[in-house]
């Protein structure tokens, strides 16, 4: 039972480990695609100070700053206190599961 508890430990960290991961990509990712959407746009734009400083906190640019930042703050949530219920329903399914190994020897 031991090495039983041990392999679930170890899934259970490989998993908490993949998730965090997935979510440090999505903020690389997130940053780097937004800094090149942003320079594309206030480049096109591009005529003096002003017109940079009006293109940077324009909705255009703000935009996409904006709704994906919204989707990578539920991923951290997500990933961050979602940990629980899913620990919680894995082990209600193994112990029911166990529970039904048992009652058939």
């Amino acid at each position: 039972m031991n090495n039983q508890e041990s392999n679930l430990s170890y899934i259970r960290a490989k998993n908490k480990v993949e998730k965090e991961k997935s979510f440090y990509i999505h903020l690389i990712i997130f940053i780097i695609v937004n800094v090149v959407i942003t320079a594309f746009k206030v480049w096109s734009s591009l005529d003096s100070w002003d017109s940079f400083t009006n293109e940077l906190i324009s909705i255009n640019v703000l935009a996409t700053w904006v709704i994906w930042g919204i989707f990578l703050v539920l991923h951290y949530v997500s990933f961050k206190y979602g940990q629980g219920w899913e620990e919680r329903k894995i082990e209600q399914f193994m112990n029911q599961e166990l529970s039904d190994d048992s009652k058939k020897y």
